[in-house]
């Protein structure tokens, strides 16, 4: 395990890189953390009360504090895994549980102003009632400024990308990461010329990523 973002004094929530090879398995049973994993490459399977689930890029699930899950590599098995502790405030479960969901631009909503959209991966519509995974979808060039209320990481799969906050900026190739604290004023522009930038973000408490207020106060 590569832990990419650790906890820190405030924030419930970290971000680790995991490697699955081929043949191998790995054994999720977390007591006190849930575990929100997206498949950034590769191929697997994912077993959770007995059910499976063939994994691919773009695939997600959800592993709830208690829960033990086992994961089988079957090709190269890339894994973001997200982990938020139960202190966490939690929000009203909204639908029925999922153990796994994939990325379908097709299922995109609209954020920011029409200018950006987003897909939920897991929140209290599906079973996360204490974190939000969503993929966000980024055309190219630069939204205005702007600034969240939730305590978010962020995980680029492909670049090119450039982080600005007020007093720096980083450019973000593919498997970056950063932590946004809530009310961190901040742009995530994607740099490439020409197509589409997809973002993995997770949030606590959950909630809707759509929700943003811009730096001018206007929301």
């Amino acid at each position: 395990m590569q832990l990419v973002i650790p906890p820190v004094e405030g924030s419930a929530l970290a971000l680790a890189l995991r490697r699955v090879d081929d043949g191998a398995s790995l054994t999720l049973a977390e007591p006190d953390l849930d575990s929100l994993l997206y498949v950034a490459s590769g191929s697997g399977s994912f077993e959770l009360d007995g059910a499976e689930t063939e994994l691919a890029a773009g695939s997600a699930a959800l592993v709830l504090a208690g829960e033990a899950a086992t994961i089988v590599g079957g090709g190269g098995l890339e894994i973001v895994q997200a982990t938020v502790g139960t202190a966490v405030d939690r929000h009203a479960p909204l639908g029925a549980r999922e153990t796994v969901v994939r990325l379908d631009p097709e299922r995109s909503e609209q954020a920011l102003g029409g200018t950006r959209a987003y897909q939920l991966l897991f929140g209290p519509h599906n079973g996360s009632t204490q974190a939000t995974l969503f993929a966000g979808f980024l055309p190219p060039g630069r939204p205005p400024w702007h600034y969240h209320l939730y305590d978010e990481i962020v995980f680029i799969p492909e670049g090119p990308g450039r982080l600005h906050l007020r007093d720096s900026e980083a450019e973000l190739g593919a498997g970056s990461a950063f932590r946004l604290p809530p009310r961190e004023v901040h742009i995530v522009e994607n740099a490439s010329p020409a197509g589409e930038m997809t973002l993995i973000g997770v949030f606590t408490p959950a909630g809707s990523p759509a929700t943003a207020y811009l730096a001018n106060g206007d929301s």
